[in-house]
């Protein structure tokens, strides 16, 4: 049976060494709740290291056998990996670089070194334990390399990746030396899931940008496969949750608090891990600001800080942790009297059920980080308010931001706006709280961690299926023999030929690729015979392609369907277009040939194109990635389209392609033969539109694509065709077929 597999850098299982020997701990963090329904499910198993050191033999069998009983498999790490590949380029180099403080982060060799080693070792534990036919999930910053290790390994296999904090811009990801690998890696997954949707474009871009690989609806095409790349925000377990905050003990230790810190006394709730990243120091500052600027709230609201240890001999978080103190003492000294202190401040962790209880005490939530994936504490917050009081106050840096859009939105940088907000939540009246509340928990509700599973998985079982859709047959010798024989037994026949790339080789200039003799006695050949419609579907302007073939009886839909022409007929445009926006796009296009050695515009009536064949390989992939995304920005919301193919871009008219000029040939013909031959993106539009019965054929390496086979150049296109045009044995059907009465093309 085929089974899911879930690796993290971390199990949901710690094991700490006491006096009394190894003893086993649950870990923190919503992970493991979330995952907790899948991998104790049948033979189901999670891979990760059980967070301690162990170098002794025994003791590892120990663990092993201990952690197999609840579905888990550890990865035994040495001090040094700790060290380099934990602490060191997780934490130190990708950690800062993600979160954008890359003041912070270290770029050394030996920390990439043991990164690289560390993921190797995770995939041989997987490997160990895992089949060709397991779904493997793979988890966070720590195991970017990892879903390519275990493509290589297991070709076939499904792999997910899902990364729990922010993706950068390209500009940070670009510092990075070994981004090209990182990305590389991440994209061996045939799913990557992001919290939020900037996380995804960003990522998009870097892979654009740095790979150079093209995308269209967050598919990818990394190479011979499809990747998916989606945004599925995490949640919570919101009944957890709301049970716990409901229960008789997280209510008595709420009225113990109560007490303590006064009746009357607004809380004002802030818990973080002790990290640069979460704001905690601005947090401080914005409320000494909000008791600097309303003296009539003081002994009114105290700041309840919980910040949980983290990583405090590291020098940055050494520094921060002092300045945190300092500021907290200042704040107090400044404004505390006998019977209040402005500041709660706790640094050390909190069990569950007097978690709980502090979300029911807090009237307000500070939750104001510079920079964070998706933060959970929010939702948390929201979850434990069942009576319907209480006010949200979040970062619009945090991931959470992009759902609770009922939360009063802040920058965490701006001081002023954090306390004049703090201010107003402290204000706000009990039903406006309500209304917010509802919305927000009905969300958290809606889209729970449960939620979050099912959705990634779904998706993730969706791109194996668009994978197989997108996977081609070879066109060879008896799929050749069969196309002959529904060739010759059809009374109707409608042969759709790309052009360049499938008729023709591809020359660096496109002008020197005129139709050979060959060529035109086989098209000729192919067109004698009255059953035969044969078009040359092309993204050239018309004028070549009449100037070249125009003596022949073919039709013709060029620029990509802009232009359409029935062998009987005149010119046609499929409908009426604009041209006038050439003139502000035009001088983007040049830009980039002034920059670009060896490229050129070529202009067409209705479309203009870049041309980068006969640059250096290298130089001209940046640039189309810089132009790509440069147009997108341009062409957004203006009518226009912009298409990647074999060495170009073009930009035109958006809702006109080949497959909509296509299936006007294929519906005024009637044909009980189709043949479409083509070799690039465009050339999907024809494929997608005709009839499950076509023989659609994608020419080139690629094998991914909505055609039913693949050929692999050129001559081969020219092999079947002369082997239709050559005389073969009669059959009963031979003799000139009825013709439908053709129409003219608005």
């Amino acid at each position: 049976m085929a089974r899911t597999i879930i690796v993290s850098n971390r199990l949901p299982t710690k094991v700490r060494r006491t006096d009394d020997g190894l003893a086993f701990a649950p870990s923190e963090g919503g992970l493991a709740t979330g995952l907790g329904s899948v991998y104790q499910q049948g033979d189901n198993l999670w891979v990760g290291w059980p967070g301690t050191f162990l170098d002794d033999e025994a003791e590892q069998a120990h663990v092993t056998q201990q952690l197999a009983h609840d579905h888990m498999y550890p990865v035994f790490l040495t001090e040094d990996e700790i060290r380099d590949f934990y602490e060191g380029f997780s934490n130190e180099t990708l950690w800062p670089t993600f979160h954008y403080f890359p003041q912070y982060a270290r770029y050394e060799p030996h920390l990439w070194a043991a990164y690289q080693a560390v993921n190797r070792k995770f995939c041989d534990a997987v490997l160990a334990v895992a089949g060709p036919d397991d779904t493997i999930w793979v988890h966070d910053y720590q195991l970017l390399l990892l879903p390519q290790l275990l493509r290589e390994a297991l070709p076939t296999s499904t792999v997910g990746f899902f990364l729990h904090i922010p993706f950068p811009s390209y500009e940070l990801m670009r510092v990075l030396p070994w981004n090209r690998e990182l990305l590389k890696g991440m994209l061996g997954a045939d799913l990557i899931g992001f919290h939020t949707y900037s996380y995804m474009r960003h990522f998009l871009s870097a892979v654009s940008r740095v790979l150079g690989y093209s995308n269209q609806n967050g598919l990818v095409e990394a190479g011979q496969r499809t990747v998916l790349v989606d945004s599925v925000p995490m949640g919570i377990d919101y009944d957890k949750y709301a049970s716990a905050a409901a229960s008789d003990e997280a209510r008595r230790i709420e009225q113990e608090y109560r007490q303590a810190i006064g009746e009357q006394v607004q809380v004002v709730l802030s818990i973080d891990r002790l990290d640069y990243t979460k704001g905690i120091a601005e947090r401080l500052r914005a409320f000494e600001l909000l008791l600097q600027q309303n003296p009539t709230l003081h002994e009114q609201v105290a700041l309840l800080m919980l910040v949980v240890p983290s990583r405090d001999q590291v020098e940055q978080y050494k520094q921060l942790k002092e300045e945190i103190d300092e500021l907290v003492g200042r704040i107090n000294a400044a404004y505390r009297t006998i019977t209040w202190t402005p500041i709660q401040y706790f640094y050390r962790s909190f069990p569950p059920e007097e978690l709980a209880a502090l979300y029911r005490l807090a009237d307000v939530a500070l939750v104001t980080p510079m920079r964070d994936g998706m933060n959970l504490v929010a939702k948390e917050f929201i979850a434990s308010k069942g009576e319907g009081r209480g006010v949200l106050i979040l970062s619009e840096r945090a991931g959470a931001a992009r759902e609770l859009a009922d939360a009063l939105i802040i920058n965490p940088t701006d001081t002023a706006e954090v306390a004049a907000t703090l201010h107003r939540a402290l204000a706000m009246p009990p039903d406006e709280q309500q209304q917010y509340l509802a919305s927000m928990q009905a969300i958290v509700r809606r889209y729970d961690v449960h939620n979050w599973v099912e959705v990634f998985m779904n998706r993730l079982a969706y791109i194996k299926i668009k994978q197989q859709v997108l996977a081609t047959d070879t066109l060879g010798p008896w799929e050749v023999q069969q196309l002959q024989a529904d060739y010759h037994a059809a009374q109707r026949r409608l042969l759709l030929l790309d052009y360049d790339g499938t008729l023709v080789g591809f020359n660096p200039n496109p002008q020197r690729v005129q139709p050979d003799a060959e060529l035109r006695q086989l098209l000729t050949d192919l067109t004698t015979d009255a059953r035969n419609r044969v078009v040359i579907i092309s993204g050239r302007d018309r004028h070549t392609l009449w100037q070249w073939l125009g003596d022949l009886p073919l039709d013709f839909i060029t620029e990509h369907g802009v232009w359409l022409k029935r062998h009987e007929e005149d010119w046609n445009l499929i409908q009426p277009l604009r041209n006038d926006w050439k003139r502000e796009i035009r001088p983007i296009l040049e830009l980039h040939v002034s920059r670009t050695a060896g490229s050129f515009v070529e202009e067409k009536e209705y479309s203009l194109v870049w041309h980068y064949r006969k640059t250096d390989d290298e130089l001209g992939e940046m640039r189309a990635r810089e132009l790509v995304t440069h147009l997108s920005f341009v062409a957004s919301n203006t009518g226009l389209q912009v298409l990647e193919g074999n060495k170009v871009i073009e930009i035109k008219n958006a809702g006109i392609d080949k497959g909509l000029a296509a299936a006007r040939w294929v519906q005024e013909f009637d044909p009980g033969f189709i043949l479409a031959f083509g070799d690039d993106r465009t050339d999907e539009d024809t494929f997608r539109v005709l009839p499950k019965t076509a023989y659609t054929v994608k020419v080139g390496h690629g094998v991914r694509s909505l055609a039913r086979f693949h050929i692999e150049s050129s001559s081969d296109v020219r092999q079947v065709l002369a082997s239709l045009a050559a005389p073969g044995t009669p059959h009963e059907t031979d003799g000139p077929a009825p013709q439908k009465q053709p129409q003219a093309a608005g």
